[in-house]
């Protein structure tokens, strides 16, 4: 019986993480949605969003904690935790990171429009689709697939270093500019830090199922 409502808690904790999952790709899907439409509502919406973010993530802490506290699980059970905890903080700051975007796009639409040497929707479906596959991993349980996300993760990286070296050069060259190149600028590290955090959570998966911590070793240690 101590093991069967043990176990329905650790459910309840995992549902209560994928409900803000949730809410957090809304919130970036609606954030790169308003950069291409330029939509002032979308932005409001994400900006809205941050605080019920914010709570749940006070709320699956708490959970988290008690379990730790009152239930001492051993092995997985408490690696699963251990990473739920870790997982909840790189969503908040998701969203935070999604937030940001629809501030600089609101400012965007205060200037007039300039094309940008900086392909932000495509930065924008990479980390999305990190974003994704790296809660479908927690979901499955899949060091494999978690795996495939850390690939990912210098794709983007390098799709930010040439952003902000296009984007430094239009500064420097076209200063009537600056004010649009600069939003670019800060709305492609927004995205590559969403990227970051993907990553985060993807090494957690893996810490989880299999029991390594790959935080700072290279992808090709993984599993050895």
């Amino acid at each position: 019986m101590i093991r069967i409502r043990f176990q329905q808690s650790l459910d309840e904790l995992k549902e209560r993480l994928l409900v803000m999952a949730g809410l957090v790709e809304q919130a970036i899907q609606r954030a790169i949605e308003a950069y291409s439409s330029r939509d002032e509502h979308l932005c409001e919406l994400v900006k809205m969003s941050e605080s019920a973010i914010n709570r749940m993530e006070l709320e699956i802490d708490q959970l988290a904690l008690d379990l730790l506290a009152m239930e001492q699980p051993m092995a997985v059970d408490l690696r699963f935790i251990l990473a739920v905890i870790h997982i909840n903080v790189d969503l908040e700051r998701m969203g935070d990171q999604a937030a940001s975007i629809a501030v600089r796009v609101l400012d965007l639409g205060e200037q007039p429009n300039v094309d940008l040497p900086v392909d932000i929707p495509r930065l924008a479906l990479l980390a999305a689709a990190m974003v994704r596959k790296a809660l479908q991993a927690f979901i499955e349980g899949d060091a494999d697939m978690a795996e495939s996300v850390l690939r990912l993760d210098d794709q983007v990286d390098d799709m930010n270093r040439e952003a902000f070296h296009a984007l430094g050069n239009l500064i420097k060259n076209k200063p009537e500019q600056a004010p649009q190149a600069l939003s670019a600028l800060i709305i492609s590290r927004n995205l590559e830090r969403i990227g970051d955090h993907a990553t985060n959570i993807a090494e957690d998966v893996i810490f989880w199922v299999r029991g390594a911590d790959v935080r700072h070793h290279a992808l090709s240690d993984v599993g050895s």
